[in-house]
């Protein structure tokens, strides 16, 4: 069988935020492993491809690098690169969709990508927490991967997510980060039970929190945040008799001796800090912050802020390691309390 011109296979997605080195490499590897490309065959130059795909020279040659590197094509100098390997299978190939791009997402992914190893092809796709494009990229979807990895948060518009996450078949379906009411059928999942975790992480900073009379979580009516997290903080604050309120605005808020913030969102949490300062009222003891996700310059601000996280590396190790395992298991990822001087 004549191996086909390497431009009909080779495909780049504008909208996947998977690297356009990657697509190449995985479009390559998957036209050698349908036979459509056969062993020996001369690629085209780096500078051809460049062209032909209208990209950068750079990512070109880090696409044939990358496949260098695995073994897969070779080079002579003077003639080209070449495929070398052609006795091999990428078993897996995962549609991946993400509601953002954050420092936390970033985690999961790389541990998602590094658990699942080089035999696993990935497209991986962003909707901005917008419940129509995640519905038109559910529906564009090509029809050969073996697993949908999603993580699904919506900013409005998402009352209806479970009969389009539905149309997927559920041994192909993993869940990540949340649970969705009305999905049916047996499918895998690594997710967070915001109620139970943000309560009995603030039981954990019970002690701390004696200090003070007030907690007020800042929750603005627009996020994508689960309110489930509202429903545990509520519970706390009643079964350990604090007066609590939810924060809608922080632009409109006053600080106040006595109170504990919750903050879920780096910029309230700027607002917050800078609101603070101005009052130059003592944090950790007239005043508290609680900071929602950890991250590594929460250790340094404020002498070191306390955060209420969730272990992202581990959510995105288990995930892939449902893949592997071709497990439906429901996997649940606590939260954890870092305590810092700000409380």
């Amino acid at each position: 069988m004549p191996s086909e011109n390497i431009y009909t296979l080779v495909t780049i997605d504008e909208q996947s935020i998977t690297p356009k080195y990657i697509q190449i490499t995985n479009s390559i590897l998957k036209a050698i492993e349908t036979g459509r490309i056969t062993k020996d065959y001369l690629l085209p130059s780096i500078n051809d491809l460049s062209y032909e795909l209208e990209i950068a020279r750079d990512t070109a040659e880090r696409a044939y690098r990358h496949l260098k590197n695995m073994g897969i094509i070779g080079s002579v100098p003077g003639k080209g690169y070449f495929v070398t390997k052609t006795g091999f299978k990428q078993s897996i190939r995962v549609f991946l969709l993400f509601n953002k791009l954050s420092t936390h997402k970033k985690i999961i992914y790389d541990a998602f990508v590094a658990a699942l190893g080089e035999n696993a092809a990935i497209d991986f796709y962003i909707y901005n927490n917008d419940f129509a494009l995640f519905k038109k990229l559910l529906n564009n979807r090509k029809d050969d991967y073996t697993h949908y990895v999603i993580i699904p948060h919506f900013l409005e518009g998402g009352e209806n997510v479970h009969e389009v996450i539905n149309s997927i078949p559920k041994d192909k379906l993993v869940l990540m980060d949340k649970l969705i009411p009305g999905v049916g059928g047996t499918y895998g999942a690594v997710y967070e039970n915001f109620e139970k975790d943000i309560y009995e992480a603030l039981e954990q900073a019970l002690e701390k929190l004696s200090k003070y009379h007030t907690i007020k979580i800042i929750f603005p009516e627009y996020t994508y945040h689960p309110k489930e997290i509202i429903k545990g903080f509520n519970r706390f604050c009643r079964q350990y008799a604090f007066n609590y309120s939810v924060v809608k605005n922080m632009e409109n808020e006053t600080i106040e001796e006595g109170v504990v913030y919750i903050s879920l969102m780096e910029n309230d949490l700027v607002m917050l800090i800078e609101k603070i300062l101005a009052s130059n009222m003592k944090v950790g003891s007239q005043v508290g912050v609680i900071s929602y996700n950890e991250t590594p310059l929460k250790k340094i601000i404020l002498n070191g802020i306390t955060t209420i996280s969730t272990d992202f590396q581990l959510m995105g190790e288990k995930t892939a390691e449902l893949i592997l395992k071709k497990s439906a298991e429901h996997i649940a990822i606590p939260f954890y309390l870092t305590m810092r001087e700000s409380l």
